[in-house]
């Protein structure tokens, strides 16, 4: 059984790749690792009818984010403000830590 890793973390700051948000920057709400999807901030919004209900008794249309594809998005990184892919480096007491490519930065955590 293989391990569903994804290149980001809830809480990154992302820009979208491809699809209709092309360009759309946001921050990951939320991870799925088994269907390697990622729900970012503003992207992909969906429109559902809600029936009224005792949490909700108006009821009506709500908007919500859908799940898009995680290799639609890449980690932005913070000194360039560009998108960049990054390498791993651990450290000499074995902490990860995240190195942008394009400006041999760390990243931090979110």
């Amino acid at each position: 059984m293989s391990r569903n890793k994804i290149h980001v973390r809830r809480g990154d700051q992302v820009q979208v790749l491809s699809g209709n948000y092309k360009g759309v920057r946001g921050v990951i709400l939320r991870v799925i690792p088994s269907k390697r999807q990622v729900v970012v901030e503003g992207v992909n919004i969906r429109k559902r009818h809600q029936a009224p209900s005792q949490a909700n008794p108006e009821g009506g249309i709500v908007s919500f984010e859908a799940p898009i594809r995680a290799s639609n998005v890449m980690l932005i990184d913070p000194n360039t403000d560009e998108p960049t892919r990054f390498r791993v480096r651990i450290d000499a007491d074995g902490t990860k830590e995240r190195i942008s490519v394009r400006s041999g930065n760390p990243i931090p955590r979110a």
